[in-house]
């Protein structure tokens, strides 16, 4: 009995875990998931780096803002170089930066097809520049200390249900989220050797700014779409479960639907 106490208290060593004091970069901060992360790790007691195009107004009290460009490579290492200077380093890597657009394949009403432009910038902005910032975080994160699970740092990427269920017109944007899915695997095997974890969110119907610019009427229908709870999801809700992912080592190479059993109608 007192063996089986004594594994239970070591077990528990390493499951009861706070963000208190870790060290945190957001993309897309500046609103929607990213800005409820932002507050989320700040009042959690952690060091965050926001970065973003735009929105440094609107950012909470406590966090450094960094203008970031997910797809350049430069941006994305002054970045870091700031966390480096203002914090020593980085622990979590939190990717919300992303762009859509509808447009279906072929539109034979207008005979037009979809511009190869925008279904490349949608790959570039979601996919490319989600792997640009993991990459990179990650060659920081090996440089830190590793804690007494042998855990360097981690990484949380932003898909969505349209990676699995995507709608008319959602070609673009359900590419760019599979393919944030499907690296999910593969990059937590790359990185499990230096104990870096990879865990990826699909979120469902939020409440970001992105549809508060739609009409009322249309937000309500939405909502009723959703089995339950049935309203559209609260983006703090999606920071609760970064803060889970982050404190919850066995939490690796998955990729966890966040969208109130939701399957989205074509």
């Amino acid at each position: 009995i007192f063996a089986e106490a004594k594994h239970q208290c070591w077990s528990m060593a390493h499951i009861v875990k706070s963000v208190k004091g870790l060290r945190v970069l957001v993309t897309g901060g500046g609103s929607g998931l990213g800005s409820a992360t932002v507050k989320r790790m700040l009042e959690g007691g952690a060091r965050v780096i926001a970065c973003d195009l735009a929105g440094e107004d609107s950012l909470p009290k406590g966090a450094v803002f960094q203008k970031t460009d997910v797809t350049c490579e430069k941006e994305v290492g002054a970045a870091l170089a700031a966390a480096t200077k203002q914090f020593g380093g980085l622990d979590v890597a939190v990717n919300c930066a992303g762009i859509g657009v509808a447009q279906r394949t072929y539109n034979w009403n207008k005979d037009a097809v979809h511009p190869l432009k925008e279904f490349a910038r949608v790959l570039e902005v979601n996919a490319c520049g989600t792997f640009n910032v993991c990459r990179l975080a990650a060659q920081l994160m090996a440089k830190n200390e590793p804690n007494e699970d042998g855990s360097r740092g981690v990484l949380v990427n932003t898909a969505s249900v349209a990676a699995f269920d995507g709608q008319v017109g959602q070609v673009a944007y359900s590419a760019s989220k599979g393919a944030i899915v499907g690296l999910t695997l593969p990059m937590a095997r790359d990185l499990s050797p230096i104990g870096i974890r990879v865990v990826t969110i699909a979120p469902g119907l939020f409440d970001t700014p992105l549809l508060a610019k739609l009409p009322e009427k249309a937000r309500k229908l939405l909502a009723a779409n959703v089995p339950f709870p049935q309203r559209l999801g609260d983006p703090a809700e999606y920071a609760h479960l970064v803060e889970a992912i982050v404190t919850n080592p066995m939490l690796n190479g998955e990729c966890i639907r966040l969208d109130g059993a939701l399957r989205m109608m074509p």
